[in-house]
This record gives C-alpha cells, structure tokens and sequence, in this order.
C-alpha cells in the first residue's frame, strides 16, 4: 500500500510573485547601502528592529493576509511567503513584528471576535502592535497537555495563575495568546479543558523576567500571571478549544521560511568564503545547497496547502524537521571549517559564532524533532 503524500506539490512562481521578489529584493539593497542593518543569523528570533518594521508596514509588507476592512492588504499566503522568505535570506532585523504577523493575523482572522480583530489586525498591519505566544511552561517540555495555568472564572471575565517560559519578545511585546487549563484534568481526554486568552502584558498582575543566552543576548523570557484579571472580550476563541486552536495555530508556527533559512547567511558567507579560498573546498556545502533549495520548494507547498485553507499540520511538521536540521548542519559545516583561523573575515566569524550560540534551539522551539516525528507517523497512520 503505497505511503499518502506528505507535503503537496509546490505551484510555479506566478509573475507577479516573481515582481514581488524583485521588489523586495531591491528594497533589501536599498537598505544595506543605506547601513539600515546588517545580516544576522536568526534574525526572525534575534533581530528586533521596529525602525526597520515600521519601514516593512509602509510598504504594505505586514498584514498582508489582512483582508482590507480590518487595516490589511488583502493579499495571498503566497505573496506573503515571497517577502518573508527574502527578509530572512538576507538576514534582515524582523524579530519586532514576526510572530505578530505570522501567527496571530492567521488565529484572528479564524478564532477572533470582530472586536478582536478591529482592534488588533489594523494595529499589527501598521507595525504598532506587537505580539507572544504563551504555550511553554516550566517542567513540562513540548507536553502541551500538561499545562499547569489556570484560568478561573470570576465576574465579567477569568483569573489567569500561572507561568510561561521561552516567551519571545515578551520585554518589548504589547500582549500574548495564553493557553491555560479552564476545567480540570481528565485522564481519558488530556487535551480537553484548555481555553486561550489574549493577555496584556502591561496588565496588572503580569510580571516578565528575563532570560539571559549565555552569549548575552536576551530575546526569551517568563512571564509570570498572579491572579491577572482577563475580560471575557479577551477570551480567544471558545472556552474548551484550546488545544484545537493550538494545534491549528502551529501550522504556521512550523511550516514558514524560517525554519529553514536561519543560517541562510552564514551558508552564503560559506560560498563565498569557499570561492575566495578562505575555507577549504568540499562537495557537502553542495549538498547544504540542495538541501536548502528542495527545503524551499517544500515550504512554497505548505504556504500554497494554507492559502487553500488545506490541514498542513503534518507537512509543517516535516518541513520543520528537515528544515531545522539543516539550518544546524550548516552551522557545523562552517564551524568544522574554519575552526580558530584568524584569516578568517571578522563578519564571517560574527555569523558563525551567532549560529553555534543558537544551534541548540533549531530543533527544540516550535516543537522538539522528536514530538513532531510522532506527529509525522501518525499522519501515516503508523502510530
């Protein structure tokens, strides 16, 4: 019995996504001879820049799927993977508004209440409004079920106690979605009783601590609820879906450009490194090559399965796994390369240091390589 087809066929590029691409990539120029920024590894996690946000918003580049009544541009998934797969080829800071615009547009657009999205989806189209997710807590790995927030139900709205762990971007970040266990545990059906909230994070109540990256970077934090009151207007979706939700929310967490091209800098700065003898030569930075660019046909795939409002959770979750181990394979190829050469150029050993300082997170954020492989074979009906 032959296997079902994991990820689907990638259309061709239209001509207008390939004037689009031109467009972007004139603009990319623009800005690096202008000294707007400089190419990062990670910049989609890293690279928090709301100057260089704001000038992505006046382009009409963030909210793109926002339909036009709701401050958007009413523009397809497609189009939108075209922009977001040239910032990050080019390293660009985009940290300030790209969960924000990669996930919470998609949720609100599906789960949101008019007044949600009145008043979010302009805000995040103009680059003002800038979101985290809350879905990690302490002790409880990738095991979303496992949950230990609670959400008790009070006059005109709920009581949110709790912690959250790994919040990207929650120190500069105006709210986050929270998931949280609104009915008890049940044995039998572990994932019901959880429920989602858009919490602000400037409410009283909520308290961010920092989480310092041994190299000194901070971009993860904890966010601690004590007793934080939420309105039921802020209630996300319907009480009791939470994991539905969840689950369908991270198809666009694991299925984008970025969890394929977070070295992609780096793996230019290889070649190039390679042509001027700066490196020794190897065929596998060929094979990194390939790699990346069936990477892309498969994520072109997934982005054309969601603009189809097609289930893509089990190829996100494969574009993810493959995806993620290639971004840290290229981190060790260039490491395993250049090792404590001096001659090696300053701003090639910035990105390589950057990329070995992050490669331990590829495959853990989104969801660990082992979870998703579980998700993967259920999708063959293996498990």
């Amino acid at each position: 019995m032959p296997l079902p087809r994991l990820v689907p066929a990638a259309a061709a590029e239209t001509t207008e996504t390939a004037a689009l691409r031109a467009e972007v990539r004139a603009f990319l120029a623009e800005q690096l001879a202008e000294g707007a920024f400089v190419p990062a590894v990670d910049s989609w996690l890293c690279g928090w820049d709301e100057t260089f946000t704001a000038a992505l918003a006046a382009r009409g580049w963030l909210g793109m799927t926002v339909p036009t009544e709701y401050g958007g541009h009413g523009r397809s998934f497609l189009e939108r993977f075209v922009v977001t797969e040239e910032l990050l080829a080019a390293g660009a800071p985009v940290a300030a508004h790209w969960i924000a615009d990669r996930q919470i547009v998609p949720s609100l657009l599906k789960y949101g209440t008019e007044a949600q999205k009145r008043e979010f989806l302009p805000e995040i189209a103009a680059g003002r409004c800038f979101f985290g997710i809350g879905m990690s807590e302490p002790d409880s790995g990738s095991d979303l079920a496992s949950v230990r927030t609670r959400a008790v139900a009070t006059q005109d709205g709920w009581r949110l106690t709790g912690t959250k762990v790994w919040t990207s971007g929650a120190h500069r970040a105006h709210a986050f979605i929270v998931l949280a266990r609104t009915a008890p545990v049940d044995p039998a059906h572990r994932h019901a009783g959880l429920s989602q909230f858009i919490v602000r994070l400037d409410a009283p109540g909520v308290e961010v601590r920092p989480i310092v990256s041994m190299n000194g970077g901070q971009h993860f934090n904890e966010v601690i609820l004590d007793d934080t009151f939420v309105p039921d207007a802020m209630v996300f979706g319907q009480i009791g879906e939470g994991w539905r939700q969840v689950t369908s929310e991270l198809s666009f967490e694991r299925s984008g450009p970025e969890r394929l091209l977070s070295t992609f800098t780096l793996l230019v700065a290889s070649t190039e490194a390679m042509a001027g003898n700066e490196i020794p030569r190897d065929p596998t930075l060929g094979r990194l090559v390939a790699r990346v660019a069936g990477l892309h046909r498969m994520s072109t795939a997934v982005a054309g399965a969601l603009e189809r409002h097609q289930p893509a959770d089990v190829p996100a979750a494969v574009v993810k796994v493959l995806g993620t181990a290639t971004e840290g394979d290229i981190a060790d190829f260039a490491d395993l390369h250049t090792g404590d050469d001096s001659a090696i150029q300053s701003g090639y050993r910035d990105l390589l240091t950057a990329a070995v300082d992050q490669r331990p997170g590829f495959t853990l954020r989104g969801g660990t390589n082992e979870v998703l492989r579980g998700v993967i074979a259920r999708g063959l009906g293996l498990r």
